[in-house]
């Protein structure tokens, strides 16, 4: 909850920011108009639900970034988090003499704080409040930008309109400062006129030598107040630290070589953080993005709480199993336990997307399919390299085409040969039916590639397909970036040997009776076999089918 508000109070802050500098964009035409667009954005922030709900937005935000700064364990951040930081804490030196001499000004002395007002002060005061004033904005919009892009580079939208958000990053602020800058000058030109700024101040309802003094002395107590503020977060983190020493201590051992031990109140990923174990967490330990997520296993781990309902949520985005906890989420109880972390530690954006529930691994029946081009060796022969990798790309886009028409999954190429899965979420008789349509549209598709490379190529290509059904284990396998969703055990291996059987028997298509049965289909003509293969005890009944494209579409 704490960090959906501290979201919230930044969206509410941000939409502020972004309507005050496009008040300051309208500099650019007049400051008539500059002045005429403040009426309208203090219709909408000025009335009392607005100034509620600007200046709670404001404190929470504030507040519960003292909290966050309390609740950290380690002040190990990215160069990103430590940019916004101190972005951040410099919005309070910059922004609250700017807030006391309009807001307050207005409430306690009457001063009519618009553009004249802050213009012609700025023109008083000289260079030193201008850079103050222009800085301003910069430092917030940064800081601002930086929060929001945490927040949202999680959503699967964002990539797509990451283009248009940055030029709206780079177009708002600079015509922002661009617009005050011209108001400005116009006003520094208008006060080259003598009694213009008396006139102006006058009209402002300046407030006297006495009550600026005041105004003056309770900016200067927001800012004491701020940094008291600041550093009693930070002074009472190792009084935190001493307490929570008194509930015991979390031992985790992340493999055979490294354990690490520590007071019981971390989360798993502060653990890692402290100890220096690089650990995934794209979106910074808020239990957003799921990268942080861990295998928990050893004596202890009944002795774990509950997820929460937010790490729930995000737990069954991604379709985790029960061991399987979030690193940011997740504080141990006092005993031992053993982790491991699921994703690289340089896991980014991409690998917070929902994924198959079939990553963590499972058993489940699947239909595999094994294809292969039948003497390309001879084929490729005396053929340019340009022209083999031609070749090669047709036959794949043609079958891998078929594969996704007929609702399967391409799981990889194997120099010429094509491995599919069926069944990752489907039944078993949709996906041996499945199966079966993906054999015939490929080698339709081979029929159709062969016409169209009739003037290329000496003979025709040939397929071999094997088929068949049974359980298999299920999961994402592999390392970093290369690992995908595949499927490994007897099944596969013996779909492979019956795509090898068709050259045995001289056709395109060995299916296994197994898989026929389970999708309910009779191939009564083709030809039948008992045949052994390596690796297991029985004889397997298959069927030799000459022509894979004369089945009978699936429906």
């Amino acid at each position: 909850m704490t960090g959906r508000l501290r979201l919230w109070s930044g969206y509410v802050l941000f939409f502020y920011v972004v309507t005050h500098l496009l008040n300051h964009a309208l500099g650019l035409i007049s400051l008539r108009v500059l002045e005429a667009g403040r009426h309208w954005f203090a219709s909408v922030w000025g009335n009392p639900v607005g100034l509620t709900v600007l200046y709670g937005a404001m404190l929470v935000h504030f507040l519960l970034a003292l909290w966050s700064l309390y609740r950290r364990r380690a002040l190990k951040l990215s160069r990103w988090e430590w940019a916004q930081w101190i972005l951040g804490a410099s919005i309070i030196p910059l922004g609250v003499i700017h807030v006391v001499g309009t807001r307050l000004a207005e409430t306690f002395y009457d001063v009519q704080s618009g553009y004249p007002w802050v213009l012609g002060s700025l023109v008083a005061g000289g260079w030193p409040g201008i850079v103050r004033q222009f800085s301003l904005p910069l430092v917030v919009w940064m800081h601002g930008c930086i929060g929001l892009h945490f927040a949202l580079r999680l959503k699967p939208w964002y990539r797509g309109w990451l283009p248009l958000l940055y030029g709206l990053a780079l177009l708002i602020p600079a015509a922002s400062l661009a617009g005050a800058a011209v108001a400005l000058r116009d006003v520094a030109e208008l006060a080259q006129r003598p009694g213009f700024l008396e006139m102006l101040f006058q009209q402002a309802r300046v407030p006297g030598p006495a009550q600026i003094a005041n105004l003056y002395s309770i900016a200067s107590g927001l800012e004491y107040t701020a940094l008291a503020l600041l550093v009693g977060a930070i002074a009472a983190r190792p009084l935190r630290d001493l307490w929570e020493r008194r509930a015991g201590v979390v031992r985790l051992d992340y493999d055979e070589r490294r354990s690490v031990t520590q007071p019981a109140g971390l989360t798993v990923l502060e653990i890692s953080r402290i100890a220096g174990i690089p650990h995934a967490s794209v979106c910074g330990g808020r239990g957003r993005c799921s990268t942080c997520r861990v295998r928990i296993t050893g004596d202890d781990r009944h002795r774990l709480p509950p997820a929460s309902p937010e790490e729930a949520k995000v737990l069954a985005r991604i379709g985790a199993p029960a061991n399987v906890r979030l690193a940011c989420q997740l504080h141990p109880p006092p005993g031992h336990y053993r982790v491991t972390p699921l994703l690289p530690a340089a896991a980014g954006p991409v690998e917070a997307y929902r994924r198959q529930p079939q990553a963590h691994g499972g058993e489940r029946y699947i239909a595999v399919l094994f294809a292969d081009i039948r003497g390309f060796t001879t084929i490729s022969e005396g053929k340019l390299p340009y022209d083999v990798v031609f070749l090669l790309n047709r036959y794949f886009r043609a079958t891998g085409q078929a594969v996704e028409a007929a609702g399967g999954r391409l799981d990889k190429f194997i120099g010429d040969g094509v491995m599919a899965i069926f069944g990752l979420n489907q039944d078993p008789q949709t996906a041996c039916r499945q199966a079966l349509d993906a054999a015939r549209r490929m080698a339709l598709a081979l029929d159709d590639l062969n016409e169209a490379m009739s003037g290329d190529l000496d003979v025709p290509l040939r397929i071999g397909i094997g088929i068949h059904a049974g359980p298999a284990i299920v999961g994402e396998m592999g390392y970093a970036r290369a690992a995908q969703i595949t499927a490994i055990g007897d099944t596969v291996n013996t779909a492979s040997r019956l795509e090898s059987m068709t050259k045995e028997f001289a056709v395109e298509l060995v299916v296994s009776q197994e898989l026929l049965d389970r999708a309910g289909i009779d191939l009564g003509d083709a030809p039948r076999h008992e045949v052994e293969i390596r690796g297991r005890q029985s004889r397997l009944a298959v069927r030799a089918v000459a022509k894979a494209g004369d089945l009978t579409a699936m429906s």
